[in-house]
């Protein structure tokens, strides 16, 4: 925090420690709060002498300069006698204050008037409440009136009103009608002329049950608007006191009404009992983004952006067991094995190792384990062990099982769903291994049903749909997306119906002529529009699709589709359907293997197919080798979302292909 300045209410300063600073007398704070009326910009020192004096005396220049040399003194004294200012400066023919907007009350209560206009009601209303707090009296209170300040008061004042009818809007927006009244009813005393802040009176009497006194209220504001006014009041006013005689239906806030109140109530209450500083609210905030995660694609774009500031902000703290709750709360279940945020989830990961580290050894068990399966769930996608200089990938494979073993020993149910989470991320070491993450999935969906974690018995169905798809079990997958579909509608979790959207085309994939299946493929990629999954989204239906025409003996179409991550592994498989062998040759020498995850057999077949078509017998063998465990697989069918076909297919033409060359 640096140094602070405040014009809501008397002109004051306060240094970084929040220590006062002394301004001296009437005559510099007046100089102060005419530059802060300046925003920034250079005011004469003639238009200075003008609006400090109705009567400049004959040294009124030295006087100003007398003023500002003083108050530099005091906003930044540990300056050097001589060097030059940085706040107060010296810029042509007068002076500016190069302050920051957060460092002037009045700049940061404009912003956030502002700024809450394009917020949701609840967020509005914590927006607001907040700057209204800043408000100390009067504004430049103290001073001598003049025509400069005239106006910024009459300024700041309707800025003032603005926040306080907006964050009434918003409540009532919110259902919390009762708890508007109080403020507003004071608010008209105060400013009778404000004819929406009747119209908000009314209304929120009448949805907090209190016809008689809504309609009491139109009478008075009659009564005022006449005698102080000499005017009626407006059509809108008159039209709502006709609606309240009537109770007119649309008056009333409507189904959910009564919850919205009581979260606009609670969340009010919090604002005002905890203090914004408490470490309590780093705690809320992460269990507030656990929550918001799973509401739809916005909601868990925000999460993911709101989660790493809150941890953040806990590790400035210096405390690492807050840090570790902040970092560990966030057990939002993950089915896809590639991070939406890559650089974000390796911050994450390494936030966790350092809280780690701090920690006791021999305490906070819980703790630890929830920091590791934030490990291994963040480190999805991380590279294979060939290529992993640092061993990132046998970290985090040691970090699930570490997680696991304490979540087992705690017997702490909801721990060892979020422990089986990582898990699941890390049981990729090689291929065919869906019946292994089966057999995680149905534990993770018996922890849901036994512990009430509906997330996670989602999530344990998703993986369970994805083994299934694996081994070419349909009835079974379509049981378990049946079963995530419920959940899902029961819970408003909108985000299961992308996974299951995408099998349903995977199964027509399967089940269906070539036309029929790309369609449903076209379809399903709607339903990833806004879903918030880049990890998932990118590359996704040109591979899905590539897939269909592999399947089906068809050359590719899209070429030059947008493949995102999948680029290196598909390039040599274009090339070749390009006539281009020698460039297939080249992309092929020396290809990374692909990640290990949820695409690992998929991208290994079209690498083989490649690899046999312009003879690459070495990048053969590698295919085989690593394809050979999933040979009763569908190739790509363990994502849930696509498939290549059998992986027995892609195994004898790699085999006849090596023939005399084993």
């Amino acid at each position: 925090m640096g140094l602070r300045l405040s014009v809501l209410g008397p002109v004051s300063a306060w240094d970084p420690q929040g220590d006062p600073v002394a301004l001296k007398g009437p005559r510099h704070r007046a100089v102060l709060a005419r530059l802060i009326v300046a925003r920034r910009r250079v005011v004469p020192v003639a238009r200075l002498v003008e609006d400090l004096w109705a009567e400049p005396p004959a040294d009124a220049v030295s006087a100003v300069r007398t003023f500002v040399a003083a108050l530099r003194r005091a906003l930044e004294p540990d300056r050097p006698p001589r060097g030059r200012p940085r706040l107060l400066v010296t810029e042509g023919p007068g002076y500016a204050l190069k302050a920051a907007e957060e460092d002037v009350d009045a700049w940061r209560f404009e912003h956030a008037v502002a700024s809450a206009a394009e917020l949701p009601p609840a967020e509005a209303v914590s927006r607001l409440t907040q700057a209204l707090g800043w408000w100390r009296g009067p504004a430049y209170a103290g001073l001598d009136e003049g025509p400069w300040i005239r106006t910024e008061r009459s300024r700041l004042v309707e800025l003032n009103c603005q926040a306080v009818e907006r964050r009434a809007a918003a409540q009532l927006a919110l259902g919390a009608a009762a708890q508007a009244v109080p403020d507003l009813d004071a608010y008209v005393t105060e400013h009778p002329w404000r004819e929406d802040a009747w119209y908000l009176l009314v209304l929120a009497l009448y949805r907090s049950g209190r016809q008689s006194d809504a309609l009491s209220v139109v009478r008075r504001a009659r009564r005022l608007l006449g005698e102080q006014m000499g005017i009626d009041p407006g059509p809108r006013l008159r039209r709502l006191e006709t609606d309240v005689l009537r109770q007119a239906d649309h008056l009333d806030p409507g189904p959910g009404g009564t919850a919205a109140q009581v979260w606009a109530e609670a969340t009010a209450a919090y604002e005002r009992v905890v203090p914004s500083y408490a470490r309590a609210r780093l705690e809320s905030t992460a269990g507030l983004m656990r929550d918001l995660a799973v509401t739809g694609g916005g909601g868990l774009e925000a999460a993911r952006r709101h989660r790493v500031a809150a941890v953040a902000a806990a590790e400035q703290l210096g405390d690492a067991e807050l840090t570790a709750r902040v970092i560990g709360t966030y057990d939002v279940p993950a089915v896809w094995t590639r991070s939406d945020d890559p650089e974000q989830a390796r911050w994450l990961v390494d936030a966790a190792e350092r809280t780690l580290r701090l920690l006791p050894a021999d305490a906070h068990d819980t703790a630890r384990a929830r920091l590791l399966a934030t490990i291994a769930v963040e480190s999805r996608g991380a590279l294979p062990v060939e290529q992993a200089a640092s061993g990132e990938r046998a970290r985090a494979y040691q970090a699930a099982r570490q997680g696991e073993q304490l979540a087992r020993g705690l017997g702490d149910g909801p721990l060892l769903a979020f422990a089986l989470n990582g898990v699941f991320m890390q049981t990729f070491q090689r291929a065919g291994l869906s019946p292994r993450r089966d057999a995680i999935g149905a534990e993770i969906v018996s922890l849901g049903q036994r512990n009430d974690l509906v997330t996670y018995e989602v999530l344990g169905h998703l993986v369970r749909l994805q083994s299934r798809c694996a081994v070419s079990d349909l009835a079974g997958a379509e049981q378990h997306a049946v079963a995530a579909d419920r959940l899902s509608e029961r819970y408003g979790l909108p985000l299961v119906g992308v996974f299951t959207t995408w099998y349903r085309a995977l199964r027509t994939a399967l089940t269906q002529p070539l036309a029929a299946a790309d369609e449903a493929y076209r379809e399903a990629d709607i339903a990833l529009e806004g879903a918030g999954m880049p990890g998932l989204r990118l590359g996704l239906l040109p591979l899905a699709r590539l897939g269909l025409h592999l399947s089906h003996g068809v050359a590719p179409e899209e070429a030059e589709a947008d493949w995102g991550p999948y680029e290196n592994w598909v390039r040599p498989w274009l090339l070749v359907g390009a006539g281009d062998t020698e460039a297939a040759r080249a992309a092929l020498r020396d290809i990374a293997p692909p990640p290990r995850d949820l695409m690992f057999e998929a991208l290994w077949c079209v690498v083989g197919r490649a690899a046999t078509a312009v003879g690459d017998h070495g990048t053969m063998r590698r295919a085989l080798r690593e394809l050979q465990p999933a040979a009763s697989e569908l190739a790509g069918a363990q994502s849930g979302l696509i498939t290549f076909g059998p992986v027995s297919r892609y195994l004898r033409e790699l085999s006849d292909g090596l023939g005399a060359h084993p």
